[in-house]
C-alpha cells in the first residue's frame, strides 16, 4: 500500500518523547485518516481512534470520554509505558480546544505519556481553536492535496492526467469514466466540504453568493479579477468586503484562494486584486463540459489547465513553509508566479502555449524588484513533470 511521505514524519514524532500534541490539518480527501490509520499500524505503542465526523452530535464530555478511554491503556490491568489518542475531525465540537487543553494539561502534571493527535479537514477552524486556547502546546502537520509525484507513484499517472483529474486519490479509480467521476468530485468532494466545514460551521449570511463566488473562481483559476469585477460576473450589489471574507473560507476549506499581488510592501499586497487559484485542478475539470481528450486538443484550454496545476502546487507546496506565492502585473505585463522567502525573491514564467492578452513581464519585474531567480517552466524551459515533482525549497 503507499505511504505518502508525511507518513514518516508522523511515525517519528509519536515513537519520539511526548512533546507536543500533533494537528493533522488538511482538506477533505486527503488522506488524513489514511495516513494516520497506516502510522498506527506500524507503532508498536497501544492506541485509542475515535471520530467526531459521525452522525450523532458529540459534545466536549465525548471528548473526555475518548481521553479516559485512551488513559486506561497507561494504568489498566496490562498497562503500557506510553499510549496514542487520536480524535478525528475534532473542529467539529463546540469550545473543543478548552478541553483539550484542560486535559492535555492535566496528563502533563501526572506525567502521563499519552501522545494526542488531532485531526480536521477545516483548517481554518483548526487554527482558530488552536489559537484561542493551545499556545504552546501543538505543531501542526499539513496534509495538502496530494502531488503530481504522489498521484504517479500510487496510481501511476502521467503528467498531464495530473494537470486534469488533480490530485484527490479516491477518485483516482474512476476517470475511466469520466461523467462519474465529475459527479464524485462535485457530489462527494465539493458540495460536503462546502456544506459541512463552511455554511455548517460559519456564519455565512448568502450562502448562494458563496457558491458562485466557487464557481467563479474555478473558471477563472489563474486569471486576476477585482472584487468590484466579481460583483458585476455574480450579478450581485454587494459588498466587497463579504467578498473577500468569503474567499477567505474558500481557502480555509482547501478548496480556492486569492493569489495577491507582490508588491514589496504588505499594504499594497492587502489592497491589490487577487488573482483566483485552486487548490486542486479536478475542482476546474470536473465543473466543466470537455473531456480529457478534448481538453489536449485545444492548446489554449490546455494551457490554462498547465498554469492552474502549477498554482495549485505552488500554493500545496508552502503550506507550512515560510515561502508565501504572489502574482505580479503591471500595465498589460505580467508575471504568472513570484515565490517569496523573507528578501529572496523567485519570479515563475509558465509557457503553456495558450494565447495571452498580456506581455511577458519578467524584464519589468526584475527592474522593480531585487529577484534571485527567474525560472521558465514548460516549453523551453524546465520540463513541467520535473517541476511540478521537485520542492519549492529547491529553487530559491
Amino acid at each position: 500500500m503507499f505511504k505518502r511521505p508525511l507518513h514518516a514524519t508522523v511515525l517519528e514524532r509519536l515513537q519520539g518523547p511526548r512533546r507536543f500534541m500533533q494537528v493533522l490539518a488538511g482538506p477533505r480527501q486527503s488522506g488524513k485518516t489514511t495516513l494516520i490509520r497506516q502510522v498506527l499500524e506500524d507503532v508498536s505503542t497501544a492506541w485509542h481512534y475515535a471520530s467526531a465526523d459521525e452522525p450523532a452530535l458529540k459534545d466536549r464530555v465525548w471528548i473526555e470520554q475518548q481521553w479516559e478511554a485512551a488513559r486506561r491503556h497507561l494504568h489498566g490491568p496490562r498497562p503500557h509505558p506510553a499510549a496514542i489518542l487520536v480524535l478525528d475531525e475534532i473542529h467539529k465540537i463546540p469550545g473543543w480546544s478548552e478541553t483539550v487543553k484542560r486535559l492535555w494539561d492535566e496528563d502533563c502534571a501526572r506525567r502521563l505519556r499519552l501522545h494526542v493527535v488531532l485531526l480536521g479537514s477545516s483548517p481554518l477552524l483548526m487554527q482558530t481553536g488552536l489559537a484561542e486556547s493551545l499556545a504552546g502546546r501543538f505543531e501542526i502537520i499539513p496534509v495538502t492535496h496530494w502531488s503530481f509525484g504522489e498521484m504517479r507513484a500510487a496510481f501511476g499517472w502521467t503528467p498531464e492526467q495530473f494537470i486534469f483529474y488533480g490530485g484527490y486519490p479516491g477518485s483516482a479509480p474512476l476517470i475511466e469514466e469520466p461523467e462519474r467521476w465529475a459527479r464524485y468530485i462535485r457530489d462527494a468532494l465539493v458540495e460536503t466540504t462546502v456544506s459541512r466545514d463552511i455554511l455548517l460551521m460559519q456564519r455565512v449570511d448568502k450562502p448562494a453568493l458563496l457558491r458562485r463566488l466557487f464557481e467563479l473562481g474555478c473558471l477563472c483559476s489563474g486569471q486576476v479579477f477585482s472584487f468590484t469585477k466579481m460583483l458585476d460576473q455574480l450579478h450581485e450589489a454587494g459588498n466587497t468586503t463579504t467578498l473577500a471574507h468569503y474567499l477567505d473560507l474558500l481557502r480555509g476549506a482547501g478548496l480556492l484562494e486569492g493569489l495577491r499581488k507582490y508588491a514589496g510592501r504588505q499594504v499594497r499586497r492587502r489592497a491589490s486584486s487577487p488573482k483566483f487559484q485552486v487548490h486542486n485542478n479536478a475542482l476546474v475539470t470536473a465543473q466543466g463540459d470537455l473531456s480529457f481528450q478534448d481538453a489536449l486538443a485545444q492548446p489554449d484550454h490546455w494551457g490554462h489547465l498547465v498554469e492552474s496545476a502549477v498554482g495549485a502546487w505552488l500554493v500545496n507546496s508552502a503550506r507550512g513553509t515560510h515561502i508565501q506565492v504572489f502574482y505580479w502585473s503591471s500595465r498589460n505585463m505580467e508575471v504568472d508566479f513570484v515565490l517569496a522567502r523573507g528578501r529572496h525573491v523567485v519570479a515563475i514564467e509558465v509557457k503553456s502555449g495558450r494565447r495571452r492578452a498580456a506581455l511577458r513581464g519578467m524584464d519589468a519585474f526584475a527592474e522593480a524588484f531585487p529577484v534571485q531567480r527567474k525560472l521558465l517552466v514548460g516549453a523551453d524551459g524546465i520540463p513541467i513533470a520535473e517541476f511540478l515533482e521537485s520542492p519549492i525549497q529547491a529553487w530559491f
